[in-house]
C-alpha cells in the first residue's frame, strides 16, 4: 500500500475542554501521547476532594468541565505558556485572568474564575478545581493514552455536505493530515505508521459527541454537526485514535508513511 501524506496542522489542548493551541512541532512520548496535551483539567470539586490537585489520576470525562456540556467555555480564549506555566484567559480581546498553574495561589484563582463563570448559566453544577501537574498528568477522553488524527479532505467533505465551512477546532484533533482522501484514515486502523520521528499504531475511529456542534469562537451551538454526520454519512465518527509506540518530534510538513513490517 502506497501512502503519501503530510502533516498540515498540529494542535495541543493544554487544559481539557479549553482552547486548542496551534503548534509548529510537538513531542510525542511513547505510552503517554503528546507532551502538554490535556495536561490539566477542570474537575468538579465534589469528585475526589481529598486527592491533591496535582495528583488526580485519569478519570472519565463526565468528571470534568467539557464543551459538550458547557459550550460557553469555547467563548473564552485561553492560552497556556509552557515556559512560564501561566494560563491567560481572554474574551473578545479583553484579558480576564492571568495566573500561574504551578502555585497554589494561581491554581486557586483559576479554579475560582471558572467556577464563577459557569455558575452564571449552571448554578447547580458545583465548583471546579484545576487538576494536573502539567507534566506527567494527562486527561484524554479515553484511558489508553492516544493522539488523534484527521484528514483535511474528511473535513472538506463534511463542509461540502453541510453547506458551510466547518472549523477543524470543533473536532479537537492533534494532527491534521493532507494528501489523504476523505474518510481514508478509517482504513488505517490496525496499521502502523511513521509520523515524523515517531511510530504510531492506528487504534480506532473516533466516536463524536455534541462537542462538535459548538462554535469554537463564540460558544454557540450553531451547526447541528452531530446529527448531520448521521444524516449525510450514516455514522457519527471523524478521525482516528493512534497509540504512540516510539518517542520523538513531529513537525508541520512532516511526511506520514506506512511503517515497514518485519
Amino acid at each position: 500500500m502506497s501512502i503519501t501524506a503530510q502533516v498540515r496542522e498540529l494542535f495541543t489542548h493544554p487544559v481539557k475542554g479549553l482552547t486548542p493551541q496551534k503548534c509548529d512541532r510537538v513531542f510525542l512520548q511513547a505510552g503517554h501521547g503528546i507532551k502538554g496535551d490535556r495536561a490539566f483539567a477542570l474537575m468538579y470539586e465534589a469528585i475526589a476532594p481529598d486527592i491533591p490537585r496535582t495528583a488526580v489520576p485519569w478519570m472519565k470525562k463526565k468528571n470534568f468541565a467539557m464543551q459538550c456540556d458547557l459550550p460557553q467555555l469555547a467563548a473564552l480564549d485561553c492560552y497556556y505558556d509552557e515556559d512560564t506555566a501561566v494560563l491567560t484567559i481572554k474574551r473578545q480581546e479583553a484579558e480576564l485572568l492571568s495566573a500561574a498553574t504551578n502555585t497554589s495561589q494561581g491554581r486557586d484563582r483559576i479554579s475560582e474564575f471558572f467556577s464563577t463563570y459557569i455558575a452564571a448559566d449552571y448554578p447547580k453544577r458545583g465548583s471546579l478545581r484545576l487538576v494536573g501537574d502539567g507534566a506527567s498528568s494527562r486527561y484524554p477522553d479515553r484511558e489508553p493514552v492516544h493522539i488523534s488524527l484527521v484528514s483535511q479532505a474528511t473535513l472538506d467533505a463534511i463542509s461540502t455536505a453541510v453547506g458551510q465551512t466547518v472549523d477543524v477546532r470543533r473536532f479537537r484533533p492533534n494532527v491534521v493530515l493532507q494528501g489523504v482522501p476523505a474518510w481514508a484514515e478509517f482504513d488505517w486502523v490496525g496499521k502502523q505508521f511513521q509520523l515524523g520521528e515517531t511510530q504510531i499504531a492506528i487504534a480506532a475511529p473516533i466516536n463524536r459527541c455534541l462537542n462538535i456542534d459548538v462554535n469554537p469562537d463564540t460558544g454557540d451551538r450553531d451547526i447541528p454537526l452531530f446529527a448531520l454526520l448521521k444524516q449525510h454519512f450514516a455514522h457519527q465518527q471523524t478521525g482516528v485514535l493512534a497509540q504512540v509506540l516510539s518517542s520523538g518530534t513531529v513537525s508541520v510538513a512532516d511526511i506520514v508513511k506506512l511503517a515497514c513490517s518485519g
